[in-house]
C-alpha cells in the first residue's frame, strides 16, 4: 500500500471550490453550491476517497462492513407522518418546532468532537492501523465532523453548521420565536453501564469505543429523522400557506442528510477495521477484536433501536396529552387522542 492510505490532516479537512456560498434562512452555512447549482459538503474533497480506500483494504481482507442501516431500528419515527399531520391541523406544531429545536441544539454539541483529546488506539491494536481509518481519527477525521456539527473550523469562523442549518428549517416553516425553548436532553447517548463493559482495556479506550459506536448509532437514527421531516415538509397537506418556504426546508434537510453520510461511513470503518485486528488486553494478552467488540455492539443496537425509541414513544406521547388537554380541554381530547393513536404503527422501520 506505500503511502497511499496514508493521508495529511490537511488533506482531510480540505474542502472543494464553491462556486457560491452555502446561504438559507437569514444563516450563512457551511458547504457551497457547484457551477450546476448543486450542495456540496464541506470538507469532504479527500475525506471521501480516503474512507472508500480504507473500506477497499478492509474488504480485500475479507472483512466486511457492520450494518450500520436503519434496518437496525425496531421502531420509525414518533409520532408518524400520519400522526404529525394530525397534530398540525389541529395547530399543534410545537412538537415539530420543538423536536427541529432539539436537533439544532445538539447538533451543536457535537462540535466537542474537534477538540476533546482521544487516545491513540495504535496502542492497544498488534497490527500496524496508519494506513487504516482507525490510524487517522485523530489525524482530522474526528475533527472534520465536529466542525460539521457544530462548526468551529478556524477558516470559516462565520459560518454555521449542522445547528444553524436545524434552525434554518426551523425558522424557514416556522418563525424562529413561534414558541417557547424546549427542555433539551442532557444525552442522546446510551446511559452509562454501572460497571465496566470493557474491563480488558483501560478506561479512555473503552470510553473512546462507546463513543464511536453512540454516535454511529445516533447517526443512523438521524437518518429516520432526515426521513420522517422531509416527508412532513413536502406533504402539501402541510403548512398549505408556506409551501415553498416547507420545500426549501426539505432542501436543508436533504443537505444535512448528505453531510452525515462520511459520518456513518468513517465511523463504521473504523469499528470493523478495530473488529479485524488483535487487540492488546491490560493484562498483557491479547483477544480478536470481533470477540470482544461485537457483545457491546449488539447492546448498543438493541437500545438505540429499541429500548432509547420505546421510551421516547412513550414520554413523547404524554407530552402530547397533555399539550392535547390544554389547548381543547378535558371533554374533547380523549377522542383527539384515540385518533392519534390510531394512526399509530408499530411496524419496523424501512431500510
Amino acid at each position: 500500500m506505500g503511502q497511499a492510505l496514508r493521508y495529511p490532516r490537511e488533506d482531510l479537512i480540505a474542502s472543494h471550490t464553491f462556486a457560491r456560498p452555502h446561504e438559507a434562512a437569514g444563516y450563512k452555512l457551511h458547504g457551497g453550491v457547484d457551477a450546476g447549482g448543486h450542495y456540496v459538503s464541506p470538507r469532504v474533497l479527500n475525506r471521501w476517497p480516503a474512507v472508500e480506500a480504507w473500506n477497499a483494504q478492509l474488504a480485500a481482507r475479507g472483512w466486511p462492513l457492520l450494518d450500520a442501516t436503519t434496518t437496525l431500528l425496531r421502531y420509525g419515527n414518533f409520532p408518524n407522518i400520519a400522526q404529525e399531520r394530525l397534530l398540525l391541523e389541529a395547530g399543534l406544531g410545537q412538537f415539530f418546532w420543538n423536536s427541529l429545536t432539539v436537533t439544532g441544539v445538539i447538533e451543536a454539541r457535537g462540535k466537542a468532537l474537534a477538540t476533546t483529546e482521544m487516545p491513540d488506539v495504535q496502542d492497544i491494536v498488534v497490527e500496524d492501523v496508519s494506513e487504516t481509518t482507525l490510524g487517522h481519527l485523530r489525524k482530522g477525521l474526528f475533527e472534520a465532523h465536529g466542525w460539521d456539527e457544530g462548526g468551529g473550523d478556524p477558516r470559516t469562523p462565520d459560518l454555521g453548521a449542522h445547528d444553524a442549518m436545524w434552525f434554518a428549517v426551523r425558522d424557514a416553516v416556522f418563525g424562529k420565536d413561534a414558541y417557547p425553548l424546549p427542555e433539551v436532553p442532557e444525552s442522546i447517548s446510551r446511559p452509562e453501564a454501572t460497571t465496566r463493559e470493557l474491563p480488558q482495556l483501560a478506561p479512555q479506550f473503552e470510553g473512546l469505543i462507546k463513543m464511536m459506536m453512540n454516535v454511529l448509532l445516533i447517526e443512523v437514527r438521524a437518518e429516520s429523522f432526515f426521513s420522517f421531516c422531509c416527508e412532513v415538509l413536502r406533504d402539501p397537506a402541510n403548512f398549505k400557506d408556506r409551501r415553498e418556504a416547507a420545500e426549501r426546508a426539505a432542501q436543508i434537510v436533504e443537505r444535512i442528510r448528505q453531510d452525515e453520510q462520511i459520518h456513518v461511513a468513517y465511523l463504521r470503518a473504523a469499528l470493523s477495521e478495530l473488529r479485524s485486528f488483535t487487540v492488546k488486553t491490560l493484562e498483557g494478552k491479547t483477544v480478536s477484536g470481533a470477540d470482544l467488540l461485537d457483545p457491546l455492539w449488539n447492546e448498543m443496537v438493541d437500545w438505540h433501536g429499541r429500548r432509547e425509541r420505546e421510551i421516547a414513544r412513550e414520554r413523547t406521547r404524554g407530552e402530547i396529552e397533555r399539550e392535547v388537554v390544554k389547548r381543547l380541554g378535558a371533554a374533547k381530547a380523549p377522542a383527539f387522542m384515540a385518533r392519534f393513536d390510531a394512526l399509530g404503527e408499530d411496524a419496523p422501520v424501512a431500510a
